[in-house]
C-alpha cells in the first residue's frame, strides 16, 4: 500500500464517531502524568508519560492506519519506532536520576 492510498483510506474513515478514542486514552495517562508531576512527583508522572508512550506504540502497532486516529503520523513501522524510542528515554531518565533539586523524599 502507498502512502497516497494510506491517506486516502484514513481521510475516508474520519467520519467515524470513535476514531480518535486511541489518541483520547493516550492523552487520559499523559493528563494523570501532569497531575502526578504537579503534586510534586515528578519521577512517577515521569515514568507515565514513558507508559503513555508505550500505549501509543501498542495501540498504532494493534490498530490498522484507519482507526489509529491522529496516532498514525507516519507509517506504522516508523510510528512504532519512534514512540518506543522516546519511551525507553523517557523511561530511562525518569528510573535513573536520583537527587537533584526535584529529588523525591
Amino acid at each position: 500500500m502507498t502512502m497516497t492510498e494510506d491517506r486516502q483510506e484514513v481521510s475516508g474513515h474520519r467520519s467515524s464517531r470513535f476514531t480518535q478514542l486511541p489518541f483520547a486514552a493516550v492523552l487520559l495517562v499523559v493528563a494523570v502524568a501532569a497531575l502526578r508531576i504537579f503534586q510534586y512527583h515528578w519521577r512517577e508522572g515521569a515514568a507515565l508519560i514513558g507508559a503513555a508512550l508505550l500505549l501509543a506504540a501498542a495501540l498504532r502497532a494493534a490498530l490498522p492506519t484507519a482507526k489509529a486516529g491522529l496516532l498514525a503520523i507516519r507509517g506504522k513501522l516508523v510510528d512504532v519506532v519512534t514512540f518506543t524510542s522516546l519511551a525507553a528515554a523517557v523511561l530511562y531518565v525518569a528510573l535513573t536520576i536520583i537527587g537533584g533539586p526535584l529529588g523525591s523524599p
